[in-house]
């Protein structure tokens, strides 16, 4: 099979467990540095995108050109039938690339939430073993409606958009299955006093909730890539 494409949306993404779970999956990885402007791939030399999350919002898009070149491409892959996966502002670049609206979520979601699977998950190719309750890893500000003809498959305490489906091949989640503990101390690192001012929490509970809960966290978002991985390999 031709390589996953992993399409960088921020200048710190280091793609956290991704790589890694990819390769164990038997499977190669492509970057895309999209944020710095190189030149998208042609589809037909990826066997499937990931595409990442990003300090810029949807709301950027008109002063940010690199947001609607990954537009372009989520629609191309759509198109194609080329299996995407969305996390988190990839999600939202999915959703609006689908008509969906974009906007501010009713909380800012941070650190390890419950997630909330929909009967339409139980037999989901790629999250099928997430369970009610499962703590997933959240670090955002905006959300989004669901886009017609797709299918939501979990929803949240706080906010209700978390993961969806188009058809078989398309995904999104809102949540950040992708990260590791080093990533989230490179976050917590970048963001500096505006973790406590804007976010309203601090470094020490994040990370004394990272060495509680993540081990699990890494291990079922490795199963996700897993999953795509195979998804990808099918159609190849």
């Amino acid at each position: 099979m031709q390589p996953l494409l992993f399409a960088k949306a921020d200048p710190a993404e280091t793609f956290g467990i991704g790589p890694t779970a990819v390769s164990d999956a038997g499977a190669n990885v492509r970057v895309w540095d999209a944020i710095h402007d190189e030149p998208a791939p042609p589809l037909d030399d990826v066997s499937g995108i990931v595409l990442f999350g990003s300090s810029y919002n949807i709301e950027h898009a008109e002063d940010q050109p690199f947001i609607n070149r990954l537009r372009a491409v989520t629609l191309d892959a759509l198109d194609r039938g080329t299996p995407f996966l969305g996390i988190c502002f990839g999600a939202q670049v999915l959703a609006w690339s689908l008509g969906a609206e974009i906007g501010k979520a009713p909380v800012r979601e941070i650190g390890y939430v419950p997630l909330r699977p929909l009967p339409a998950a139980a037999d989901d190719q790629l999250l099928s073993h997430y369970a009610d309750g499962d703590l997933v890893f959240q670090w955002h500000m905006d959300t989004f409606e669901l886009p017609a003809g797709a299918e939501q498959l979990a929803t949240g305490d706080h906010v209700d958009a978390q993961a969806f489906r188009v058809g078989e091949r398309t995904w999104a989640t809102q949540f950040h299955l992708e990260i590791d503990r080093e990533e989230i101390d490179l976050w917590i690192d970048d963001i500096g006093p505006a973790l406590e001012t804007e976010w309203h929490t601090t470094s020490a509970r994040l990370r004394t909730a990272a060495t509680a809960h993540h081990g699990r966290h890494e291990h079922q978002g490795a199963e996700v890539f897993r999953r795509f991985v195979k998804v990808a390999r099918a159609l190849a």
